[in-house]
């Protein structure tokens, strides 16, 4: 079957400078939400909708905003006349709309921007080999005198419409499918109309409306057209990918390389087929590279809510920068290389951002921590470490990582399913901090001793299995009298391993976090105990161990 397709011609490029060349500022940016994006849809957005939709863009920070294609239905003019007459538009925003090479559409389309300070009238006919001999039956000629037809009346028009400052905006619709010589000969037709200079400009865009071929041979068709076009200067080399191939977002990078000024797109890809060009990842791509996007991405999730609610579209989890799942790691060793990252991080106190598997800080997008590692029975002991400590404060030493993360592990396993931040510290607090089914630590009382400074009595009131028990000790410190207390009665015979704290929540009345493990017939526990007394944490951690090793 596959040798019905043939192979998409290479482009003939001497000496191509394309793979040299380094993107080194963000292009100029061109939302078709509202018009490629819209007519996509299975159910068109309203007006309020599109109003909604307009004021998220022009907050992101688009200055170009393709609105629509007023002439096509009552509806798309309504919708830009409401835009103008309620002054909707900043004054630094610029409305495009689109229109056929045709007499009736082309006044329409002016009529409705009556009243607006700049617009961009984006002309368009199909120049492809295949539109040519399938859909019109027409000559290379005929295309070009529609092409030409449509760019005089715009010129005449624009004369009739003084008050608004006008630029004009040729496509040669699916220039990939369009012979190289050919596509030049009909832009610069329309542009002899036009007559640009270097300080008004006009736009040539030259869009993959059907994306045929690998992004290098793009990016080959790009150059040759900038290398080819008489007065260069005078021209904005704009770019309109589409996904057919799924790399559009590549074909528009390479493109950029080859020399294009503009891009046209969509928020997420919407668009005919298989989508538009994502402009939210071509701009984040930019910025992971220390380059100023010139739009405001650091509220992702609310760009995705609004454009969710306007287009009844939704965000695929792995979509790049704003998926749900982007930021998450269920391998274990991916979530272990994270937590060290960010502990490297803020030890290093490095002004570049480097922690393995997140290209990007996510806070710069307005995304938590708390999303990035996500726990499930395929995670290993550094994810549930992470959460413990980046969510809730717990830093826990890193010889317990294995057995809390033995436990998180066991718990998503039996459950069948992810465990949430608030899961897992569930079952923190059910494994260390509410184990009081043996004995738990009632009261207690330190005395000093006549001996070494450091040497004091304990006197501790335990309940076990509910009745009250007093048990007597002395050692070094507290604790250790406490466990000298413990081993000497024989109600828990064991090995005192190793003890690590640090404060809860930071200040003077922060509390107290205590990890003690002991060894019990062989086998290693910790436990964890809480309080804004440093000896009662740690007498409640140990009581919290040795609780452990008689489950």
């Amino acid at each position: 079957m596959y040798r019905k397709y043939k192979k998409y011609e290479k482009v003939k490029l001497e000496n191509r400078m394309w793979p040299n060349n380094e993107i080194e500022k963000a292009p100029i940016w061109c939302s078709v939400d509202l018009r490629d994006g819209n007519q996509s849809l299975p159910t068109p957005m309203n007006v309020e909708e599109k109003i909604a939709m307009f004021k998220l863009l022009v907050k992101l920070g688009f200055k170009e905003i393709e609105v629509g294609f007023p002439s096509s239905s009552n509806t798309e003019y309504a919708f830009v006349r409401r835009l103008i007459d309620e002054n909707l538009i900043p004054d630094d925003v610029t409305l495009q709309v689109l229109t056929q090479a045709r007499d009736h559409l082309i006044e329409k389309t002016f009529e409705s921007l009556k009243g607006a300070k700049k617009a961009i009238i984006h002309l368009y006919n199909s120049t492809s080999t295949l539109q040519r001999e399938v859909v019109f039956n027409k000559s290379k000629e005929e295309i070009i005198d529609i092409a030409v037809h449509g760019a005089k009346l715009l010129n005449e028009y624009k004369a009739k419409y003084k008050e608004t400052d006008f630029t004009f905006e040729y496509s040669p619709e699916s220039f990939t499918g369009t012979e190289l010589p050919y596509a030049l000969e009909i832009c610069e037709k329309v542009l002899e109309v036009w007559q640009p200079t270097k300080e008004n400009k006009a736009i040539i865009n030259l869009p993959s409306t059907v994306e045929m071929s690998t992004p290098n041979v793009y990016a080959d068709q790009i150059e040759w057209m900038c290398n080819n076009f008489k007065n260069r200067e005078a021209i904005i080399i704009s770019l309109h990918t589409h996904n057919d191939r799924g790399t559009s977002t590549a074909a528009t990078e390479l493109g950029l390389l080859a020399g294009a000024d503009r891009v046209e797109g969509t928020l997420f890809g919407n668009g005919e087929r298989t989508g538009n060009l994502d402009l939210i990842t071509v701009a984040m791509n930019l910025y992971s590279q220390g380059i100023d996007p010139k739009l405001d991405l650091t509220e992702l999730n609310t760009v995705v809510e609004i454009y969710e609610a306007c287009t009844k579209q939704s965000v695929h989890d792995r979509h790049p920068y704003v998926g749900k799942l982007v930021y998450a790691a269920f391998s274990g060793s991916h979530q272990d290389a994270i937590r060290k990252g960010f502990q490297a991080m803020e030890t290093k106190k490095s002004e570049y951002w480097e922690v393995p598997y997140l290209p990007i800080d996510p806070h710069d997008v307005g995304r938590e921590y708390e999303e990035i590692i996500r726990i499930n029975s395929q995670s290993g002991k550094g994810g549930a470490a992470f959460i413990m400590e980046n969510v809730f404060g717990f830093m826990l030493p890193k010889n317990m990582h294995p057995e809390f993360g033995a436990m998180v592990q066991d718990k998503s396993d039996s459950l069948g399913k992810e465990l949430s931040s608030a899961e897992i510290f569930d079952l923190f607090k059910e494994e260390y901090l509410q184990l009081n089914d043996k004995f738990n630590l009632k009261g207690y009382k330190i005395e000093s001793t006549d001996e070494a400074d450091d040497m004091v009595n304990i006197i501790a009131t335990l309940n076990i299995n509910n009745e009250e028990k007093q048990i007597r000790g002395k050692g070094n410190g507290p604790l250790d009298a406490f466990f000298n207390a413990i081993q000497e009665t024989n109600i828990a015979k064991c090995k005192f391993i190793s003890y690590y704290e640090h404060d809860l929540e930071g200040g003077s009345r922060s509390r107290a976090v205590c990890y003690i493990q002991i060894e019990s017939n062989g086998k290693k526990h910790y436990g964890v105990g809480i309080s804004e007394n440093i000896n009662t944490a740690s007498l409640n951690a140990f009581i919290s161990a040795i609780n452990r090793s008689m489950k």
